[in-house]
């Protein structure tokens, strides 16, 4: 744990005064022994002084990071609880999204010795890439197409999901791939200045349907889907779709496209439908 990240922590945690949300000696003891099986109370957490601050950050410093994972993930759903119940709104800019970026990075484990560690958080790079983004429109539009795909390209690798540029196989192509969760991503990328319809989305899947069992489908559509070509197009299929929209809104909050699309998969599995927005996710 860097300082930089106990800065974040600080404030997404109400840190700065010796407290930590809202918890007593006596709830915080309590949350650790029933959420985590675990003795806050520990006299080697007090090694910086007793506040229940000081033990919070002394006990990141010198637990393992699987276990600090999963006391930073305990201590955000009871935040959430907490400020939902009271209707509090959120004072840490972009805090979902710098915190599930801290969490990717320490379930990520430690750096090879002779490699660089890194950034916690990559906001100047997330900038450049919005910016992006918004620069195609100034494109000639045939020029459109390719300089999306290269932008889909740069922001998968910014994100560390090991993108492959488009390939063509007999008869089809494909606009790329990228590996995330243990499954293969097959890639679709559409510019053009009507919303994408169901048969786009029809001849996406005939092309997964030729492919291993395992492997999913992204279809991007920076305009975004006509409602009646998603209602067209059905459930039980195995795209999920994101929109320039999507992008423009997880630069936004600096959320980890791995997490965007995570949640993208989860919602469509639990609904059948393959496009839920950003906004709607987070």
């Amino acid at each position: 744990m860097r300082p930089i990240d106990m800065i974040l922590l600080d404030d997404i945690f109400e840190m700065g005064s010796g407290y930590v949300l809202d918890f007593s000696d006596r709830t915080m003891s309590q949350f650790f022994a029933q959420e985590l099986n675990l003795d806050i109370d520990d006299p080697k957490y007090a090694r910086n002084g007793t506040s229940k601050a000081k033990r919070l950050r002394a006990f990141l410093t010198i637990v393992d990071p699987a276990t600090a994972v999963r006391t930073l993930r305990a201590l955000w759903e009871y935040r959430q609880a907490i400020y939902a119940r009271r209707g509090r709104a959120e004072a840490v800019a972009n805090a979902e999204g710098r915190f599930l970026e801290l969490i990717a990075r320490l379930e990520g484990g430690p750096a090879a010795p002779a490699a660089t560690p890194p950034p916690a958080f990559r906001r100047t790079q997330i900038a450049e890439a919005r910016k992006a983004l918004l620069a195609l429109w100034d494109l000639p539009p045939q020029q459109r197409g390719f300089a999306f795909e290269r932008f889909l390209r740069d922001t998968f690798d910014l994100f560390g999901l090991k993108p492959r540029d488009s390939f063509r196989l007999r008869g089809e192509q494909i606009d790329g791939s990228f590996d995330l969760a243990g499954h293969t991503y097959l890639l679709e990328a559409k510019w053009e200045a009507k919303p994408t319809p169901a048969a786009d989305l029809h001849v996406f899947e005939g092309k997964l349907g030729e492919k291993a069992a395992w492997s999913r489908g992204l279809f991007v559509s920076y305009i975004g889907f006509s409602e009646d070509g998603l209602h067209a197009f059905g459930r039980g299929k195995r795209i999920i779709c994101m929109s320039g929209e999507d992008f423009d809104e997880m630069f936004a909050q600096e959320l980890p496209i791995d997490e965007v699309i995570a949640r993208k998969a989860r919602r469509f599995a639990e609904t059948g439908n393959p496009y839920s927005r950003v906004r709607e996710l987070f």
